[in-house]
């Protein structure tokens, strides 16, 4: 009977060992090929191929590299002809916009604190949440000065994410309830967006 409690005991831990490696792969192919799918079908290019004696069949992919191919020279002429009028002109079309102002402004500054030159999630900071009992929260400092928003120059805006999702929150907060991380903005989000289990 002891024998037989082991062997099934053994089995149950090579299963549980088998999904620590099979889940997280699963889901991470899995993800990646929804996002390639998305990605590729918001351009919908279709080059039929047909091989005699086959049914006829589609190549994937030929969507994201035109998209990519597109994007590559907008970002080109963006970058060489920052004065160019046609941009100055869309970008200012847009911002005066009330609907579009709002959603094309929030996007930009979104893609900008990740992608662009003056990233926004690099300054991992400890914000004391709660003296008694005492909570922290891990955060990044996203503005230093709001004294033109009429806010006192002692506090920060802060952005703290959530565990596994792509929201958050903004928090206002006191100078004196931030410490400094030593630590890469990269790892820190990992950290956070894993719930804690991510090795730093």
């Amino acid at each position: 009977m002891k024998k037989r409690s082991a062997i099934v005991g053994r089995i149950l831990n090579y299963f549980l060992q088998g999904l620590l490696i099979t889940v997280p792969i699963t889901v991470t192919f899995f993800v990646i090929l929804k996002a390639i799918v998305w990605i590729d079908g918001l351009i919908p290019v279709h080059i039929p191929i047909t091989i005699p004696g086959f049914k006829e069949f589609e190549i994937p992919g030929i969507g994201i590299i035109v998209l990519f191919i597109i994007v590559t020279v907008l970002g080109y002429f963006a970058s060489n002809l920052v004065a160019n009028p046609f941009f100055s002109m869309v970008e200012k079309l847009l911002g005066k916009t009330p609907l579009f102002k709002i959603i094309y402004t929030s996007v930009k500054d979104l893609v900008e604190a990740f992608v662009g030159e003056k990233k926004r999630f690099t300054k991992p900071v400890l914000v004391t949440i709660s003296h008694n009992p005492e909570i922290h929260r891990i955060g990044f400092v996203t503005e230093n000065d709001l004294t033109r928003l009429g806010i006192a120059p002692s506090k920060m805006a802060v952005y703290l994410p959530f565990s596994y999702g792509f929201n958050g929150q903004l928090l206002i907060v006191e100078s004196k309830n931030i410490t400094g991380l030593d630590a890469s903005g990269t790892e820190m989000m990992k950290f956070i967006i894993s719930g804690g289990v991510t090795e730093i």
